[in-house]
């Protein structure tokens, strides 16, 4: 078929496809006081057909089902309307009354299945299009902090981590993050970066955040909570949408910057067989700046301390102790010795800090039967500039992950298959990038070697002026060993740092590749309308194939990828009682990775409603949960500067080989031995690094890492009283075989134990700090509650507020080698207050959050967070004349500036005006 013949037959296919169209339905929604109430659903009941009004009320319903049917218009905050069509043609005016029930709304994440919110088996926090264009926060993603329970770690302008129910890093592992149904993690990070590659703001339709385990109904990767981000149907809102916001970041250390976030969405069906729809977003602005120079180590130092590490400074990392007595050949006490570290560079010398995201997607949906039955091609594609903070700070540059999904479904089952890739662009470590540098123009032995003579020399009186007092002698020694020192912004060190970022061995360079993918089939079949006399039935499985493919910069891949899976299987079974009043939900899931035993996650739930109106419920549930292992955790093989992480998968073990000099003796500055280490030693041949740092040094052989479990008890209760709607629970998790990081120290000869030549080693400086990857011994259990409250006031002003605490039972003392990384303070609170129309077409909204102050808990750094308080408000008005909605507002308005983890910079103030049409 020639390429004209078939241009000729697409607008033929398309005219034949829009020919079933025989009905049309016409219409206006309002509320009581008149006023249009755009994005109200319209659709056909018993049928996946219908369609959304416009900012003015207006809808169109175009179909070929031949009437009498029945519509039903629904929109966030009212009641159900339902209007019978008795031809076409027909116009149709509804006018929807408020709903005072504001747990009525429809959840899907709880159950795998649409259910009140009111009904829920387990605690579920909704974000929708009513809090979307209410929101103060410069994006909706930044909004979802002020949900109760729901921690958001800012890593970056435009990467930022939830967290709920503690246990989380930037990389946070713990929780899953899934975009129509796709698990939006990185393959190859293992975690979600935030929205940097996620949902444009006009595509969302709502966003469900399950705060808990729910391995029984999700999987390994859903264990310590779940974020859906469900997009709208091109069926239900079509047209051209459009948004643009303006304004500043405004940070002490950054000064002020220009922000922009502009988006465009389109959306047509062409009949109510076929419809596409594409979105572009696209995020500019300047990240916040991390300048922070003090020594986590050694409080109070400065780079006049020989040893200086400073916190947001790199290159720096990379020391060893001088003997120089020794050296020199003096007798022991004549000029001592000191732990010495390189002189490093500021992470804003190493650092673009330009941020971006851009987001894209393209879908099409076709229902061969103008019925519920959707075949659904999607693809996403993002990339984008950031900062992320894992073990070292990454300058993630030109990132790009994609996802291509084919789905097939209707109101009954659904079967998808999608595969994950990423590329990481043109990142980099920038703390390798400073330590290369470094060694570019001077390698660490000759600098250490000119540092030692000089400072010798300096105390002896061989350096003129002299004999220098200890301080005054290591300035003269640095100053000499720095001699022909890059000094960024000059040509020379562009050039080099230029060569060094675009060289990914870690020996040489500092650029990681990382080629990641994975590909995952998952499906589900709902029984109801065969077992509903009996009860509400449902199965599922999915299948997940995972490709490592780092070339050896991040796991031990060099001999080519490695891959590796698992499956899972899963059934879930709810029925009510006593006059519908009482709601049993029972789950179970079994699941197996190629490397460890399958496991089984039950879930069982009670809920009870009460009271003559049936305005009240409490809820019980129980669960069982658990976590493989991530791909680093397994297959790692990394040198992070200050340690190097291997992972433990049994045939990992010996792919990690290492190669030092042997510095004993001096023989490490003279062209002296070197040793291998195989990561294996890790894990059989290392000392505790908590007890060499105790003085008693103690050997360990550590475990390799077996999956993590949960079990995880919850009690909630629900109540809705006019105007007033209450939301409480409490919760108490146990965690056995907890995954962590475990610090040791591997001798670079003898036997950790043999109280010989291994303690000579850490006598000596032989040896090298390695990170495990195992089970606490020890049981880690959580505890918490939130309560929310969300009531009108003074006639129509909106009113919430809502509290979380949150607290872990860990014995650190007993276990002081293992880090939990809990990372969320005890006590959070968040109030919100606005009216949606104070007068005609106008609206504000303010948010303020609370945080105490907490340990935070990384690879990078530890170190307490202080409390901190922020206030978000926005004020809009509405032009229905040009479908236009007007905002301006702000975040952090008062520019307290504050920290969420230490090593990031301080999260400042955004302020901006937007412009959204057709919203």
């Amino acid at each position: 078929m020639t390429l004209k013949r078939l241009l000729l037959m697409v607008p033929l296919l398309l005219l034949s496809l829009g020919a079933y169209a025989q009905t049309e339905v016409r219409g206006t929604v309002t509320d009581s006081n008149g006023d249009p109430i755009p994005g109200a659903n319209v659709v056909i009941v018993g049928k996946a057909v219908g369609t959304v009004t416009d900012f003015d009320g207006n809808f169109v319903l175009e179909t070929s089902v031949e009437p009498p049917f029945t519509i039903q218009v629904s929109s966030i905050g009212f009641t159900l309307y339902n209007a019978e069509v008795s031809a076409s043609g027909e116009t149709i005016n509804v006018t929807m009354s408020e709903n005072q029930t504001m747990l009525d709304e429809i959840v899907i994440s709880a159950s795998r299945t649409p259910e009140r919110l009111f009904e829920s088996p387990v605690s579920v926090e909704r974000f929708g299009l009513k809090e979307i264009k209410n929101s103060a926060s410069p994006s909706f993603y930044d909004g979802l902090q002020n949900l109760k329970g729901v921690d958001i770690n800012t890593n970056s302008l435009t990467f930022q981590s939830i967290n709920t129910r503690g246990f989380a890093t930037f990389a946070n592992t713990r929780f899953l993050q899934l975009v129509d149904g796709m698990d939006n993690s990185a393959p190859g990070l293992n975690f979600v970066l935030g929205n940097l590659v996620g949902m444009s703001e006009l595509e969302v339709q709502s966003v469900e955040i399950l705060p808990g385990a729910s391995s029984a109904l999700y999987g390994a990767g859903a264990f310590n909570g779940i974020l859906f981000m469900s997009s709208k149907s091109p069926f239900d809102y079509q047209g051209i949408s459009a948004y643009g916001k303006v304004g500043i970041t405004s940070q002490e250390a950054a000064g002020d910057n220009t922000y922009y976030d502009f988006g465009i969405r389109a959306a047509h069906a062409f009949s109510d067989k076929l419809a596409v729809k594409a979105n572009l977003s696209v995020l500019k602005g300047e990240d916040w700046h991390a300048n922070r120079e003090d020594d986590p180590l050694q409080p109070g130092a400065t780079r006049a301390n020989p040893g200086y590490d400073g916190l947001n400074v790199y290159g720096d990392e990379v020391g060893t102790l001088l003997n120089f007595d020794q050296l020199a050949g003096l007798p022991d006490g004549t000029v001592g010795q000191s732990f010495v570290t390189r002189t490093g560079y500021a992470e804003g010398s190493l650092v673009n800090y330009d941020a971006e995201s851009v987001k894209s997607d393209f879908s099409v949906y076709y229902r061969p039967f103008a019925d519920d039955f959707e075949i659904i091609y999607q693809g996403r594609v993002g990339r984008g500039n950031t900062i992320y903070q894992g073990a070292n700070r990454y300058a993630i540059r030109n990132f790009i992950l994609q996802q291509h999904k084919i789905e097939f479904r209707n109101d009954n089952f659904f079967v998808r298959g999608y595969i994950t890739s990423e590329d990481a662009g043109d990142s980099y470590d920038t703390r390798f990038a400073a330590i290369n540098i470094n060694r570019s123009w001077k390698p660490d032995q000759q600098w250490f070697q000119e540092y030692a003579q000089t400072y010798i020399g300096a105390r002896l009186g061989l350096v003129p002026g002299g004999p220098y007092d200890e301080s005054t002698a290591h300035q003269i020694a640095r100053g000499q060993a720095d001699t022909g020192r890059l000094i960024p912004g000059t040509p020379e060190f562009e050039s080099v740092f230029n060569r060094v970022t675009a060289d990914g061995d870690l020996t040489t360079g500092a650029k990681f590749i990382d080629e990641t993918k994975f590909r995952h089939v998952d499906a589900n079949y709902n029984f109801s309308h065969i077992t509903r006399d009996f009860a509400d039935i449902q199965i599922g499985g999915s299948f997940r194939e995972y490709e490592l493919n780092s070339m050896g910069t991040i796991f031990t891949d060099t001999d080519g990828p490695i891959t590796y899976n698992e499956v899972g299987a899963y059934m879930q079974l709810q029925k009510n009682f006593m006059e519908e009043r009482l709601k049993f939900t029972g789950s179970v899931r079994y699941d197996k990775n190629e490397f460890f035993d399958g496991f089984f996650s039950p879930r069982g739930s009670l809920i009870y409603t009460m009271g003559n109106a049936r305005n009240q419920n409490i809820r019980v549930s129980v669960q069982q949960g658990f976590r493989n292992p991530t791909t680093q955790d397994l297959f790692i093989g990394l040198n992070a500067g200050r340690a190097i992480l291997v992972g433990s998968a049994p045939d990992n073990l010996d792919r990690d080989i290492r190669t030092f000099p042997v510095s004993a003796g001096g023989q490490g500055f003279t062209g002296g031995p070197t040793v291998q280490v195989v990561g294996r030693q890790a894990y059989e041949n290392a000392f505790s690094a908590s007890s060499v740092q105790a003085g008693a040094p103690t050997a360990v052989n550590t475990p390799l890492v077996q999956p993590e479990e949960i079990t995880a008890y919850e009690l909630g209760y629900r109540g809705q009283f006019g105007k007033t709607a209450i939301d409480l629970s409490g919760y108490y998790n146990q965690y056995d075989n907890f995954i962590s990081l475990s610090t040791v120290l591997v001798p670079f000869y003898g036997q950790a134990g043999d109280n010989a030549l291994s303690l000579l080693a850490l006598q000596n400086g032989d040896f090298f700090p390695y990170q495990t990857y195992t089970n606490s011994p020890a049981q880690v259990k959580s505890y918490g509650a939130t309560i929310g409250i969300d009531t009108k006031i003074l006639g129509n002003y909106d009113l919430g507020f809502n509290y979380t605490y949150a607290e872990q039972d860990f014995d650190q003392e007993s276990f002081p080698d293992f880090r939990t990384n809990f990372n969320t303070p005890n006590h959070k609170f968040k109030a919100s207050f606005g009216n949606t129309a104070l007068f005609e077409n106008f609206g504000f909204n303010v948010n303020y959050r609370w945080s105490d102050s907490y340990l935070w808990q990384a690879s990078f750094a530890d170190g307490v967070i202080d409390s901190y308080s922020v206030l978000d408000a926005q004020i809009n008005y509405q032009v229905p004349s040009i479908k236009s909605v007007f905002k301006a507002g702000g975040s952090n308005i008062l520019g307290d500036e504050y920290f969420s983890a230490i090593g990031t910079g301080a999260v400042g103030a955004i302020y901006y005006v937007s412009w959204t049409i057709n919203p």
